[in-house]
């Protein structure tokens, strides 16, 4: 078979439309030639890169295709392909020849594609899938998302399990008698290496922050968390659950004969020459087998600068001045991946000078800072974070970071830390600001060291956004709703709520990416006086409020309202206040 799409230069059909196109006055010789020299150095096809040097429309291509060749032009956006007809192309045809299949009907199956001349394309499709080839013609833009939409869901885990039969992992079958060696061999042949490593890719490719690898009684399925929703990429084969297992656990450098308690680990992945991604791996024995999940951990990816995170401009002032504070305590708050430690990463980034001496104590240690004396925390040899504490105040530091306080003994070496004129910045599990105040009290914190060592406290969420490519009105919500949400009637009357329709672009969810919401508390002298006096979080926050405080249920509004978030997204990030 002959490979249309070699980067050399345009082959003769190429060629033969760019004369076309010539002939018909579409383009300048001069374009052409320029056209052609394009892709002599990066490659290409020629009425892609016409188009993307700006001398004809995409648009305007396809209808001269069209009527060329006498085929009729598509909108791939407007097609929605069952996964029965993608699965008739591989992938990597699909890809080669840049086609994609859209329907089937009887004997014949209806190609989109970008080149209606290539015969060595149809001859491809033909000889493969045993049907008659009918063309349309696309840009090849919309195929190429198109095929990342289609394949990326129905054929990747066929691509992935390719070549993997029975033999590969015969002795696997036999749950009480697993052989060592023979476990370890299997994990290291090339169609499970090759299966790991590309999921550990299209995960990255993805932008997805956690892999689970889960083994159930009769199936074993694999799920991405992307914008902080799991969604399942695929079902490997049952009998290969232990050897992905293996493999797992051999990168991670963990003991894959021991299967009955917990282990952790971690994998460094060199993808290309200059990026490295890390992954934290946690290795949990359950009913059927081990599940293991992979913390992406890509430094790359880490948004440092805190205009970009979601701050407001009030609230960002306020943190930017209790972080630039000689001393005092920020405490970050909020549940599990909300965000909190990029949110002190990134105050770190902006306090890393060479003129102070800056120490972290994490569980684990996420991502390596320059500059940064770093302590992964080790409870089982006595490593704690209270332990890190009492190292780090012996060994002149200006600031300190503590991954979390959860015990009287953290807290109390924190505080005294802020009281003796270093910055602290720490982490808590609270559901808002105010009450974190409570958690210290209940933790043993006497009040008067509270409102002396405290700065400022932020609580946080992370909030998915509405994709920007399918984003359009949201006609079920009505200003009755936004009022209910908390909006009063006037700015209700005024916005309009957005929804995502799903595309190509964010794989169907509607959602791209995720943005902070943030409400930030600075320890003023009223807000003190309230803890003095022994107040309820209720009662801090009212006045906290009155003082000007943005809570968490406002700041999701405002992003509501600047065509950010979804109401959907409002009502779970936040309560009314």
């Amino acid at each position: 078979m002959t490979d249309s799409s070699t980067p050399s230069g345009p082959d003769k059909r190429e060629s033969g439309i760019g004369d076309i196109l010539l002939r018909e006055k579409v383009v300048t010789v001069k374009q052409l030639e320029e056209a052609k020299n394009e892709i002599r150095r990066h490659g290409g096809r020629l009425g892609n890169t016409l188009a993307k040097l700006g001398y004809v429309e995409e648009s305007q291509l396809i209808s001269f295709l069209s009527r060329q060749y006498g085929v009729p032009s598509i909108s791939l956006d407007e097609v929605d392909v069952s996964e029965d007809v993608v699965k008739l192309i591989p992938k990597d045809v699909a890809e080669r020849h840049n086609l994609i299949p859209i329907n089937r009907q009887g004997n014949s199956l209806i190609v989109a594609m970008s080149d209606p001349s290539n015969i060595y394309a149809m001859d491809d499709i033909k000889f493969l899938t045993g049907y008659n080839v009918e063309v349309v013609v696309s840009d090849e833009s919309s195929i190429k998302k198109a095929l990342d939409r289609y394949y990326m869901t129905v054929a990747t885990p066929t691509d992935l399990t390719e070549g993997l039969d029975a033999e590969d992992v015969a002795m696997l079958n036999d749950e009480e008698g697993l052989d060592i060696e023979e476990l370890e061999r299997s994990s290291k042949e090339a169609p499970v290496v090759r299966l790991v490593n590309l999921m550990l890719i299209d995960a990255i490719k993805r932008g997805a922050s956690d892999i689970h690898c889960e083994p159930y009684e009769k199936t074993f399925r694999i799920r991405y968390r992307i914008d902080g929703v799991l969604y399942e990429i695929m079902k490997p084969p049952l009998r290969l659950k232990n050897a992905i297992t293996s493999r797992l656990k051999i990168m991670a450098e963990l003991d894959i004969a021991e299967r009955r308690l917990p282990q952790d680990g971690r994998i460094k992945l060199s993808i290309g020459e200059t990026k490295e991604i890390d992954f934290r791996v946690s290795v949990l024995p359950t009913l059927f087998g081990e599940k293991v999940v992979l913390r992406i951990l890509d430094k790359s990816a880490l948004q440092l600068d805190m205009t970009k995170l979601g701050f407001e401009a009030e609230p960002l002032r306020h943190f930017k001045d209790a972080i630039h504070q000689p001393y005092g305590m920020i405490l970050s708050t909020g549940p599990t991946g909300s965000g909190k430690t990029t949110t002190l990463y990134s105050a770190l980034s902006e306090l890393n000078k060479s003129s102070d001496n800056i120490s972290s104590a994490e569980d684990p240690v996420e991502i390596n800072m320059s500059g940064i004396n770093q302590v992964a925390i080790n409870e089982p040899i006595g490593l704690s974070f209270a332990a890190a504490l009492r190292s780090f105040l012996r060994q002149d530091p200006d600031i300190i970071m503590v991954g979390e306080i959860r015990d009287f003994e953290t807290a109390e070496i924190a505080v005294k830390a802020a009281l003796t004129g270093h910055l602290v910045l720490s982490t808590v599990h609270t559901n808002d600001a105010p009450s974190t105040v409570n958690r210290l009290l209940n933790m043993g914190i006497e009040p008067f060291l509270v409102t002396a060592a405290l700065n400022l406290i932020l609580a946080q969420r992370l909030a998915r956004k509405i994709c920007v490519e399918c984003c359009e009105e949201d006609t079920d919500v009505t200003p009755e709703i936004l009022v209910d949400l908390g909006m009063d009637e006037a700015e209700a009357a005024k916005t309009t709520a957005l929804v995502g329709s799903g595309c190509s672009v964010c794989s169907e969810t509607g959602f791209k990416g995720r943005i902070a919401v943030y409400e930030v508390m600075p320890m003023v002298d009223e807000i003190k006086e309230y803890v003095l006096q022994g107040y309820s979080a209720m009662e801090l926050k009212r006045e906290s409020m009155r003082l000007g405080m943005q809570t968490l249920r406002r700041a999701a509004l405002n992003k509501l309202r600047d065509g950010i978030l979804t109401v959907s997204e409002v009502l779970r990030c936040s309560r009314k206040d």
